[in-house]
């Protein structure tokens, strides 16, 4: 693949997810009942980050979990022979929680549609809000994102990749083309 772009280095990265802590205490009038759920892979840090902003600005934590989808995508078959199955660690009850799933990019939907689903198989949240770093378009189900870090129209042969200092040593976004 081709760098085409840097989207975002560090401090804007970090620049938008305080702007969506604010964006997420101010739609739900304070911290009160609700959680952060981050999708792996990089949903977790930026759900931990997120919920370190809300800390800051709320001066009492909120509770953040970790959700693997894997079972409930609906390209299992595709993906692997043998998917790696990782844990979901929510140690908190969901029902009647305002949850805050938190991804790194938004395209088809996809994503979004299986954590919904292995949410509500944990049991109903009062509501499900979804954050991203990114909403590149493209979606294939009805589903759009409550809190956006930044919009970035693409073509079907660009892709974006989100790197976060936990996962990869260094904060960026990057835009690429498929080769």
């Amino acid at each position: 693949m081709k760098k085409k772009a840097v989207l975002m280095d560090a401090v804007e990265l970090n620049r938008a997810l305080v702007r969506l802590s604010h964006e997420i205490v101010e739609k739900n009038k304070g911290i009160d009942n609700i959680a952060l759920v981050g999708i792996r892979t990089r949903g977790v840090p930026l759900a931990q980050r997120l919920a370190e902003h809300i800390r800051t600005i709320e001066g009492s934590p909120v509770k953040v979990g970790i959700l693997d989808i894997t079972l409930y995508r609906d390209d299992l078959s595709i993906i692997a022979d043998h998917p790696v199955i990782n844990s979901t660690d929510i140690d908190f009850s969901v029902i009647g929680k305002h949850i805050v799933l938190v991804d790194d990019v938004l395209y088809t939907g996809r994503t979004a549609r299986a954590a919904i689903e292995a949410l509500m198989e944990m049991g109903r949240p009062a509501s499900i809000q979804l954050v991203v770093i990114i909403d590149r378009g493209h979606r294939e189900l009805p589903i759009r994102a409550d809190f956006v870090g930044k919009n970035v129209p693409t073509s079907k042969s660009e892709v974006i990749k989100v790197e976060l200092a936990e996962v990869d040593g260094k904060d960026a976004v990057s835009l690429f083309e498929k080769e």
